[in-house]
């Protein structure tokens, strides 16, 4: 670095050197002639012509100086010589004062007044302030008066190579894929040097690499890093950590430098085919498992990442590709062998399959280098499980008679075990398909008989579950549905469809077909089976009624008399024979209602009841309704009069005027006892009427007024009780008008008989009490007094 800056300071004063040449060449052309009319040219303005002919002025300055340079970082025991200033009018006398203001003024800059010196007293760091505006002027030392114009100049920092280069955005972070070509571009990494670009080479710089070799390269100018090796295998390695350096100086000696970090990470691609472990995987299955169960796993290892990892497999060839099926498990991507289809040990025990694992996506740039596939064998044993027997017919149908006696052969169910040991098998009936136990079965040869008669009417079909387990086996069983239809037996009679009642008028025509009837069986009608109608004989030869069997199990019922009258009979009876021709034939008699109902011209029926003819001698039914509703309001009226007349409460005394005379206040205050004397005002108990001293009566109207007795007095709002009772019984006393109210009730007397004795609490004064009081001296003061009444009642006890 300091060789840097030598080299720098030399050049410096070179071309300080060089300049102070030409600039003293320059003033030696210009001659004795030019300097001695400068300040004549600063004081008079110089005429040109253009040229359109138009007078050109310009003002020529009168200052002699140079332009001003000062190195930076300048650490020399003296101030550093800027510069000096002189003006044209300047004799050298000491007449001129030189005056500096402007950026570091009198702080950074200074300047000899005599001779216009001007000096830097501290140092100066370009990278801070590259330069300075000052303005200087020159004035009349005596007077201040400015003898020219004030002139502004700059002052330059000229830069030295004292700041190093930085990488502000590091450390990087790159990524390439893997297997890339030499010469791919990486990242690029940028520094930057603070020194003055246009100076010298301070801030020229140039990277080198200098850890990361030989994987890695950098360009000098640039500072992109590209690939330098071919092939770079991502499952080999997959980050790299890199040193990229930037030089000033052009990289030369006595340069500074900086360094930065670059990790850098291969990124994947498909360049690696899956690849099996083992070319056989041996797997087992029991015959019990159900289709859908898993039968094992295999894995094909692809160390590529994400989608480029991805591994598909399928089943090529086999003997058990019926039988198996393969899945993919996304979140291992294993593949996952499971059962399609029942196997059996007893009839083949072992299968094999040939899988295959693939990539879905291939890259197209490495397809010359193999196919990204590979196959396996899976073996695969099948195990012999203790199964459950089997039966013959995954179901069965049986017959049975209706009617049939208990013990009668229903059918024989079968089950076989099918395992190596060939068990004895034990049949069962599941009780629940079977609640009222209509059948039984046999335990050993699966023979299944009635219990009792049946009903097809009350159960046609019966559905029951038989169970197969084996003797002696783990307690495994198999269950097949048994179905069984009880033939029908013509064991029921034929009766009418519907029980309605047939309306006919009275005015009806002879030979009107009036219903037609139909018939029901319980039993099954065979084919081209009919039911058959007739008269009972009973009736065979009435005179109002015919029937015709219409041979479509229907029978037609006719009027064969002209007029009925429903004052004579309104209902008649006609009992129809019904037979259903069954073997054996069955056959009911059932009674068909006809009723006579009164109908108008239309044959539109009015009413079928005979009230209308009683009514008719008396009262219609709206007048009979009319009455009783009247009798129920009556009776209504009564009964709340009377309760009305109940409630009513009627006074002993009846007096013209409420007596006023006493108020009842009521609250809700808990005063302090008898220590408590300011609780209550005893004013709002008197009457504001007795104010005066005199009380008159509310109940009687009293003939004479009497004027208040002579030492009577007002009551005051006092607060003694007993002068206000006493006053008020005084007056009660003395008032001539009113008669004595005032009476005593004595209500201790409770009857005679009475086996409990009388419960009054006014007798209980006269006997002896054998409670103990002594605790209400542990009451506080507010109980002192009932203490000291029954203590001392006890103490008197028991002195006597």
């Amino acid at each position: 670095m300091w060789e840097g800056l030598r080299l720098q300071v030399f050049f410096l004063c070179l071309g300080a050197a060089l300049w102070s040449a030409a600039a003293a060449a320059t003033h030696r052309g210009s001659g004795p002639r030019e300097r001695g009319h400068r300040r004549h040219l600063s004081l008079h303005r110089h005429r040109e012509r253009g040229k359109e002919g138009q007078v050109l002025h310009r003002s020529k300055r009168g200052w002699v100086w140079n332009q001003f340079f000062v190195i930076e970082e300048y650490t020399g025991p003296d101030p550093v010589l800027v510069g000096r200033l002189h003006s044209d009018v300047d004799s050298g006398d000491g007449n001129i004062k030189y005056i500096l203001s402007g950026e570091g003024a009198g702080t950074i800059f200074v300047i000899d007044d005599k001779t216009g010196n001007i000096h830097a007293t501290k140092t100066l760091d370009r990278e801070e302030q590259a330069q300075y505006t000052l303005t200087a002027q020159a004035v009349n030392r005596e007077t201040n008066k400015p003898l020219e114009p004030p002139s502004e100049f700059i002052v330059k920092v000229q830069d030295i190579n004292d700041n190093p280069p930085e990488f502000l955005h590091g450390p990087y972070y790159g990524r390439v894929a893997e297997m890339s070509n030499v010469g791919t571009s990486v990242i690029k990494v940028t520094a930057t040097d603070a020194d003055d670009p246009t100076y010298g080479n301070s801030a020229r710089l140039v990277y080198s690499i200098l850890q990361g070799q030989p994987y890695f390269s950098v360009e000098p100018q640039t500072g992109i890093i590209r690939t330098a090796l071919p092939n770079m295998d991502r499952e080999a390695r997959q980050e790299y950590d890199v040193v990229i350096q930037a030089k000033d100086m052009g990289g030369h000696m006595g340069g500074l430098s900086g360094t930065t970090q670059v990790k850098i990470t291969l990124t994947d691609v498909n360049d690696n085919p899956p690849k099996f472990a083992q070319g056989v995987y041996a797997m087992a299955v029991s015959e019990d498992k159900v289709p859908g169960e898993e039968v094992g796993r295999l894995k094909a290892r692809d160390p590529d990442l994400a989608e480029n990892g991805l591994v598909d497999y399928r089943i090529l060839e086999g003997d058990g590709m019926n039988l198996f099926e393969i899945t993919k498990d996304s979140e291992t991507q294993e593949a996952v062998i499971k059962l399609k289809k029942p196997v059996d040990f007893e009839t083949k025990r072992s299968y094999t399959l040939k899988v295959e694992a693939s990539n879905p996506h291939v890259d197209p740039r490495f397809t010359a280098w193999g196919p990204y596939k590979d196959t396996t064998i899976v073996k695969i044993s099948v195990e012999d499980a203790d199964e459950p027997p089997t039966f013959i017919a995954p179901g069965y149908n049986f017959e049975v008679e209706e009617n049939a006696a208990a013990g009668t052969l229903v059918g024989r169910v079968h089950a076989k075990d099918t395992d190596i040991m060939n068990n004895p098998i034990r049949y069962m009936i599941l009780r629940y398909t079977d609640l009222e136990e209509f059948f039984t079965i046999n335990t050993e040869d699966g023979i299944i008989k009635t219990t009792r008669p049946l009903d097809r009417e009350a159960q046609a079909w019966h559905n029951i579950s038989v169970s197969a387990a084996e003797i002696g086996g783990h307690h495994q069983d198999a269950k097949v549905r048994v179905n069984i239809k009880v033939k029908d037996v013509n064991d029921n009679a034929p009766e009418f469809a519907t029980q309605n009642e047939v309306l006919v008028c009275e005015n009806v025509s002879p030979g009107k077909l009036i219903e037609t009837v139909s018939a029901t069986d319980k039993d099954e009608m065979a084919h081209r089976q009919h039911f058959h109608f007739s008269l009972a004989p009973e009736v065979a030869n009435n005179h109002s009624f015919s029937l015709k069997d219409n041979r479509d199990s229907t029978a037609s019922i006719f009027v064969i008399r002209k007029g009925f009258s429903r004052m004579s009979q309104d209902v008649y009876h006609l009992p129809i024979e019904i037979n259903d021709n069954g073997v054996p034939p069955m056959s009911s008699t059932n009674t068909l209602i006809i009723r006579v109902c009164s109908c108008d011209s239309k044959d539109t029926i009015l009413s079928c009841n005979v009230e209308p003819f009683i009514l008719s001698a008396g009262l219609s039914t709206g007048a009979l309704i009319a009455i009783l509703a009247c009798i129920v309001i009556l009776l209504a009226i009564v009964v709340l009069f009377v309760a009305l007349r109940r409630q009513k409460k009627e006074p002993l005394i009846v007096f013209e005027e409420e007596d006023i005379r006493e108020n009842i206040i009521t609250y809700d205050d808990e005063g302090g006892g008898e220590e408590d004397t300011e609780a209550f005002d005893i004013a709002t108990l008197q009457n504001p009427d007795g104010a005066n001293g005199f009380l008159p009566r509310k109940d009687i109207k009293p003939e004479l007024q009497y004027p208040m007795r002579p030492g009577l007095r007002p009551i005051g709002n006092s607060v003694d009780v007993d002068d206000f009772i006493k006053t008020r019984i005084s007056d009660a006393d003395n008032d001539p008008t009113a008669p004595p109210y005032d009476s005593i009730q004595i209500y201790g007397y409770e009857g005679r008989g009475s086996i409990a004795g009388s419960l009054s609490s006014l007798e209980s004064v006269t006997t002896d009490s054998d409670l103990d009081y002594d605790y209400l001296q542990s009451w506080g003061p507010r109980f002192k007094k009932l203490a000291d009444l029954y203590g001392t009642k006890d103490s008197a006890d028991d002195n006597s």
